[in-house]
């Protein structure tokens, strides 16, 4: 079994130790350490309950025992589904205590990403809820476990049926701290998967907290911050920008919620007091809509974060209008390091147009034309970076990882930016959102930016379809309000904004909602596939008649 690992070359390593980036310290513990300091300070909250740091410790350090019961030694995969319950916050610190590696798989993934999951990593157990959103997780392991022969127990929170219950795992003796250490890796998280399959990324300790740490002090986390937990738990900017982790780093409380709708995130708001949640932009517009009519009491929420995909100034000014006593924090980061944030006393036009600038001093940022070459500040490119939480490979995937670095260990990040004079950037969107309409260049976002600003239009997505003159074609996805707006009547909207001819949509589809990817972002390779689909059927009936 190849056991994963992230190497930075030496002299990296040691300029990063040096400037006190990485200290030394592992994940679980920080937690050990908060449950020392104040052992009786709230850790998580949740619907029925509450645990304090004593309590988290000590159910993480059974479950490290269990786990090591199992016959899991050190450096073992495990693949962990689990929506946002207390139960994930227990199991993934008990894998850390351990020094078993979690494998954060989303709860909407299903059997043929699991399965995929399952033998990149070489699982060798699985643990799921019983059941979760009338999903019965237990079916699903039924059908992955004999498709997976590293595996060995599956772990059931809830009713187990035929597999191994986690309240029984956690019944006995604890295993105490010293089982992880900082450089090694600590978990695999997932890739964007924006084509085919999501890639593994290994993340040390070391390199994690260091971005965690940070992100904590750029956030303003301390010891009376409550971290609501809006969006997967398992995902990177609901552990780590801040995240729950940096709600524990800092001594703060983390609050769960089983659903990020508004009727069910907005009174668990108000009932424990939350101080900041991050969001992605579809959630952040159906947000920004409930706010205007919601009974629930709000007024707790300092800090609104919204990341994950590009925030369009529209939308971005219309959260700042719909809370106004929480800072809006625009947050651009990838599970394969870089983070940027807009700052919380940064001026307004920096947190309308620009998504933030690096975490780091020595996030070495480069912006580059197709040939490679940089561009100067202001002018559109490919975002590539390095740094001391940006990783160097993915696991196991040597042609991806071909792609995805260069010689001298800059991460292709996919991403077209442009960046400020003070190193902000403006995301434009991925290299492969970029249209060429006949050899001009559109910017989706763009365009999007413009269509959300009609005040019948709830939300809007542009997309490259194929034209057999131009090559590609802009066609708007678009999600209304209202049925009465026409298509004629929307690209006179666009066109009296002043926008080129060029990038007026040649076609808009009208849609009653956008497919999402497992975190909740708009899915543009599925709306993408969606169009090609319908204006082939449409090409096909056309010569039949």
């Amino acid at each position: 079994m190849t056991q994963p690992q992230q190497i930075w070359p030496p002299e990296f390593a040691e300029r990063y130790r040096a400037r006190g980036y990485w200290r030394g310290e592992t994940i679980d513990g920080i937690l050990a350490a908060r449950a020392a300091a104040t052992p009786d300070h709230p850790a998580v909250v949740f619907d029925d309950g509450q645990w304090s740091y004593r309590d988290l410790d000590t159910r993480a350090t059974r479950l490290a025992g269990g786990f090591t019961r199992l016959g899991l030694a050190r450096g073992a995969r495990v693949l962990v589904q689990l929506p946002n319950v207390p139960e994930f916050l227990a199991v993934v610190f008990g894998l850390f205590r351990a020094g078993l590696l979690p494998v954060f798989v989303l709860p909407a993934h299903r059997r043929i990403e699991v399965e995929h999951f399952g033998r990149t990593s070489e699982a060798e157990a699985y643990v799921i809820p019983g059941d979760h959103g009338g999903f019965d997780y237990r079916t699903l392991a039924r059908e992955v476990a004999p498709q997976l022969p590293s595996l060995r127990a599956v772990i059931v929170a809830g009713d187990p049926a035929e597999f191994q219950s986690l309240d029984e795992l956690g019944a006995g003796a604890g295993l105490p701290d010293g089982h992880s250490r900082p450089a090694d890796v600590a978990f695999l998280q997932l890739s964007g998967g924006s084509t085919g399959f999501s890639k593994l990324i290994p993340r040390t300790h070391d390199d994690y907290l260091y971005s965690v740490r940070e992100s904590a002090v750029i956030c303003g986390l301390d010891a009376s911050t409550v971290f609501l937990a809006t969006l997967p738990i398992g995902h990177n900017f609901t552990m780590s920008s801040p995240g729950y982790l940096g709600a524990i780093y800092a001594g703060g409380t983390v609050a769960l919620t089983r659903s990020p709708s508004p009727d069910v995130a907005f009174p668990a708001i108000a009932q424990h007091g939350v101080t900041i949640t991050g969001l992605v932009p579809p959630l952040a517009l159906v947000w920004e809509q409930a706010a205007r009519q919601t009974p629930a009491d709000l007024s707790s929420l300092q800090v609104l974060q919204v990341g994950g995909a590009k925030l369009t100034a529209e939308l971005a000014r219309r959260l700042r209008a719909t809370f106004p006593r929480a800072v809006l924090q625009q947050v651009f980061g990838m599970a394969e390091g870089l983070v940027n944030y807009t700052r919380l006393d940064d001026p307004e036009d920096l947190v309308i147009h620009t998504q933030g600038r690096p975490i780091s001093p020595d996030d070495e940022v480069l912006v580059v034309d197709d040939a490679g070459q940089p561009v100067p500040d202001g002018k559109a490119g490919h975002l590539l970076t390095r740094g001391p939480y940006t990783i160097r490979a993915y696991y196991n995937a040597p042609d991806a990882n071909a792609a995805a670095f260069t010689p001298d260990g800059f991460y292709r990040t996919g991403d077209i930016v442009t960046r400020t004079a003070r190193g902000y950037l403006e995301v434009l969107g991925r290299a492969t959102d970029m249209i060429n309409r006949g050899g001009e260049k559109v910017s989706a976002e763009e365009v999007e930016d413009h269509l959300i600003a009609h005040p019948l239009v709830h939300d809007a997505v542009v997309v490259a379809v194929p034209d057999p003159f131009l090559g590609e074609k802009t066609c708007a996805a678009v999600v209304r309000r209202d049925e009465t707006l026409k298509m004629t009547a929307l690209k006179a909207w666009v066109r009296e904004r002043g926008l080129a001819s060029y990038k007026i949509p040649d076609q808009v589809v009208f849609v009653e909602a956008f497919p999402e990817t497992a975190v909740g972002k708009t899915s543009r390779r599925d709306i993408r596939a969606m169009l090609r689909d319908r204006f082939a059927a449409e090409a096909a009936a056309r010569q039949a008649t």
